[in-house]
This record gives C-alpha cells, sequence and structure tokens, in this order.
C-alpha cells in the first residue's frame, strides 16, 4: 500500500493545483499526503461516513459529506486535480464517477485513479484455485474474506456496508473505462506484485496488486 500512495504522489508532482480534490477521502491522512505533492493550495474532500470526514477536517481538509454514487457536491470546472485512491471498487455506479470526476476538473486537469487490480497475479492464483480473487472478497455484510480460505481478514467482523467491494478493474479495463468518458491516460503506474518481489510490478503494472493511473481532461 505504501508503494501505491508513493506512485500517486509521483504521478501528480509536476501538477499545479491550486484546487485538490479528494474522492473518499477518509480520515484525510493521505488525503494530505499527495495533496503536498500536487503543491496544492485548497484541499476538498468528498466523504461518505461522517466520522471519518470530521478526523479529515481535522487535518485541514474542507470536506462534504456525499455519496460518489450521486451527482457530485461541486461546480463544474473546479478543481486542477481529482484523486481516489482505493475508491472505485466500492463505488456501484462507475459511469456516474467517472464522468463526475471529468466534470468536476477544469479543461487541462488531471485526475490520478487508483485501485486493486483483478489481473494480479495473487487474485489469478486465487481463482486457478477456485476461490474468490483476494480483491473480491470484502462482499458480504455476514463477514469478511468470503470464498478464500487464505484471504487477509477472512472471518473478522464485517465493516461499514460503504467498504464492501462492488467491481474491480484490469489495466484495460480501467483504462477503457477512462478513455470512454473522454479522458486521455498519460501514465499506468504498478505496486505490489505478490508473491513475486515487488520491484517487478514497475516493469509490469499488468499483473501488479495495485494500479494508479492519471489520466487529463482534454484542454
Amino acid at each position: 500500500m505504501a508503494h501505491n500512495v508513493a506512485n500517486i504522489a509521483r504521478l501528480l508532482r509536476r501538477e499545479r493545483a491550486d484546487r485538490f480534490l479528494d474522492l473518499g477521502c477518509d480520515d484525510g491522512e493521505r488525503t494530505v499526503e499527495v495533496a503536498r505533492a500536487a503543491s496544492a493550495h485548497e484541499v476538498h474532500g468528498l466523504e461518505i461516513v461522517e466520522e471519518r470526514a470530521r478526523l479529515a477536517e481535522a487535518r485541514g481538509v474542507d470536506v462534504r459529506i456525499g455519496d460518489l454514487g450521486d451527482r457530485f457536491p461541486y461546480d463544474s470546472a473546479g478543481f486542477d486535480v481529482v484523486c481516489s485512491n482505493q475508491v472505485i471498487e466500492h463505488v456501484r455506479d462507475t459511469d456516474n464517477f467517472v464522468a463526475e470526476t471529468h466534470r468536476v476538473l477544469r479543461p487541462g486537469g488531471c485526475a490520478v485513479v487508483s485501485t486493486e487490480n483483478l489481473a494480479s497475479w495473487h487474485n489469478i492464483g486465487a481463482l486457478v484455485m477456485g476461490w474468490q480473487p483476494f480483491s473480491l472478497t470484502n462482499v458480504s455484510g455476514t463477514g469478511l474474506g468470503v470464498g478464500n480460505p487464505v484471504a487477509l481478514h477472512r472471518d473478522e467482523e464485517p465493516r461499514l456496508e460503504s467498504w464492501q467491494h462492488v467491481r474491480v478493474f484490469a489495466y484495460r479495463g480501467l483504462r477503457e473505462l477512462l478513455e470512454a468518458h473522454g479522458f486521455v491516460v498519460e501514465a499506468v503506474a504498478g505496486a505490489g506484485y505478490y508473491p513475486f518481489p515487488s520491484w517487478l510490478a514497475r516493469l509490469d503494472p499488468r499483473h501488479a496488486a495495485f494500479l494508479a493511473v492519471r489520466a487529463r481532461r482534454p484542454a
């Protein structure tokens, strides 16, 4: 996960964001970190869980509470950078999510979207075994780790419904979804390469555990 956040920061390093928006900002810790990489002056966040939003506010993030499946509560073309880290897999209407990301970006602005990769080697291995892929074991309110006997959080108590995974994209699927909504994909970075050495993700993001995509709204 730390390598993935580092990838997001690297993809944002050359941006100069007067206004930065983090979708699903959670408690704001990573929001502040990646906003700093984009030299952001104003840091905004949209979060559905009120108690997490209050923690982000305490870190200086200007937070609005809202559902990422709805129209975002912001004017069109109002942000220089929009970021979402480990969020799109929780959203039921991904077309709306990407379209709204495009709408609130100014022309020439960029989005960085990061998510787990359905085509990672450890997910492929789970499918070969007839198990639920690791990235889709958090799908039930009855408990975590459904369908995978070695899932990280197997048999733990269920979490908030908003934290469940709805769909997970592979490398090409995520690119094509962004492009279908008018984005130009500029770069894709991978992190994690379970069960192999993590540095291989830099060479082969298509099978990395995490993907981070930088996409730009054309000017």
